[in-house]
């Protein structure tokens, strides 16, 4: 069995992931506002199933007493990118997208 920290790579802080964290603050429109539970996205092993990268996350997470109730996984495809006229390519990875229980934070607030 892997470890925690060999599944877990880092967590993704973006834009968007912060859009989806910031979801459940929402008032603005009444569908958005019933996402109660906040979502949170991590980099994780690509070989990892969505069992491990739950216990995963609650073992990391234990002082804070987190239950995730839900994970769903994404592998994002490696892009073409150009530099100085040469083609290459960006890594491809796999992100998990993590729901917590109503009221659980990962944050230091």
């Amino acid at each position: 069995m892997k470890d925690s920290y060999q599944i877990i790579k880092c967590r993704r802080v973006t834009e968007k992931t912060n859009m989806l964290l910031h979801l459940k603050d929402s008032k603005s429109n009444r569908c958005v506002a019933k996402c109660e539970t906040p979502k949170y996205v991590f980099m994780v092993e690509r070989t990892a199933n969505k069992l491990e990268i739950k216990a995963a996350i609650e073992k990391i997470y234990a002082k804070k007493k987190v239950k995730v109730l839900a994970v769903n996984t994404v592998l994002v495809k490696p892009k073409e990118r150009r530099f100085k006229g040469r083609i290459g390519y960006t890594k491809a990875f796999k992100k998990a997208i993590v729901t917590l229980q109503k009221g659980d934070n990962l944050d230091e607030e």
